[in-house]
């Protein structure tokens, strides 16, 4: 799938300009969306949109329109965030406007995603259309009305996927699962952040919800520089995509995309609908974290790990695993990366780079990692019940 982010409707060269204006860019877009998306579909992939539903530039044909749609305290100045106000999603005409408008778009061409996105908090709640004495229900009238709109959309385009977004994690509530059953985790898309902000949320939502990408580096908001393949091995601990400029990758990295997409692919199965464990968390050790996705029958298991922490003198980590069968004997595979010029341990399983161990074995006295070099490395570990 191609998602085409912020920036395709009303006259939006910026981010002070246009939001409430739903309508296609015609100078981008000369055959509009509708011939944009059969380019897409012809090249075999499906085709996504961004919106921001819930937000209204003051720089825009509906601000003009319908000033008072917007929630903002009469004769103060309105409190901005990223150049923008909010529309009050408490009242009726609001919704149905964007109904028609989000409703219109899906009509006209084949998209099969939309990334709803929130980029900035609710401030100035006053609604115009509710009195002095009932504006503190601002608040919970504003979710309700959004709750309305989603069940509308949801039920009319059951095909489309909605994934949920606000700066990130902000749309983490239960009753957006209910509509978004995929939520963009994070803004945050630095792989080796992403291992705290993805261990606290595997506590109460399942990996198939977190949408995770691989993006570039240096990475835009830390300046860190990470492994393509850690990048990978990270990104594959939720709903797994790319977020980047394809054109700027070089031959070897294209590759690395492609190893990737394939390896995801095989255990997309395992990983969105095994068992998910914490083996190591970030907080437990300055060296690594770790987690296991396991097969409900124990037949098949996949263990992550990233080294945060590179020591020269390793003193050696047994990862205790999870969820296998104890009287069974298991394969491991190593799956090294790319740049790896030999698998961990290599000498001391034959050519193939296999071993067998015992479910027991691996549960209670664990399996030994092994010293890793460089910045940040990865590793995935693959166990097959014999």
């Amino acid at each position: 799938m191609m998602v085409l982010d912020d920036g395709w409707f009303g006259k939006r060269d910026d981010d002070n300009s246009s939001l409430g204006d739903w309508f296609a860019n015609m100078n981008k877009l000369r055959q509009g969306l509708p011939g944009l998306a059969a380019k897409i579909n012809a090249a075999g992939m499906k085709f996504g949109l961004w919106f921001e539903p819930e937000m209204i530039s003051e720089d825009s044909e509906l601000y003009r329109k319908h000033p008072d749609w917007a929630l903002q305290i009469p004769g103060r100045k309105p409190a901005r965030g990223r150049n923008q106000l909010v529309l009050d999603m408490g009242r009726e005409d609001v919704r149905e406007y964007l109904f028609d408008c989000i409703s219109g778009i899906l009509e006209s061409a084949n998209i099969e995603y939309i990334k709803w996105d929130f980029n900035r908090s609710i401030a100035d709640c006053y609604s115009r259309v509710l009195p002095a004495n009932r504006q503190g229900e601002g608040h919970h009238r504003f979710v309700l009305g959004l709750y309305d709109l989603m069940e509308r959309l949801v039920s009319r385009y059951p095909h489309v996927l909605f994934e949920g977004c606000s700066g990130g994690g902000g749309r983490f509530d239960a009753a957006m699962l209910y509509y978004t059953p995929q939520i963009w985790c994070s803004d945050d898309t630095d792989a080796i952040e992403r291992l705290e902000i993805q261990y606290g949320t595997s506590f109460f939502y399942p990996v198939s919800s977190v949408g995770s990408h691989v993006s570039i580096c240096p990475n835009h908001q830390t300046g860190r520089t990470t492994p393509f393949h850690t990048r990978g091995v990270v990104a594959m601990a939720g709903s797994f995509g790319y977020e980047l400029d394809l054109k700027m990758l070089s031959e070897e990295e294209l590759e690395q995309v492609r190893q990737q997409v394939e390896t995801f692919k095989h255990f997309n199965s395992l990983i969105h609908g095994g068992n998910y464990y914490r083996l190591a968390g970030p907080y437990d050790n300055d060296m690594m974290t770790a987690w296991e996705y396991a097969a409900a029958d124990g037949s098949e298991a996949l263990v992550n790990l990233v080294v945060t922490h590179v020591r020269a003198n390793w003193l050696g980590m047994c990862l205790k695993l999870k969820g296998l069968v104890p009287d069974s004997k298991y394969e491991i595979r190593w799956m090294k990366a790319p740049s790896d010029k030999k698998l961990p341990f290599e000498s001391r399983k034959g050519l193939d780079g296999t071993m067998i161990c015992s479910g027991d074995a691996l549960m209670h006295g664990g399996i030994s990692i092994p010293m890793l070099h460089g910045d940040y490395p990865a590793l995935q570990i693959y166990l097959k019940r014999v």
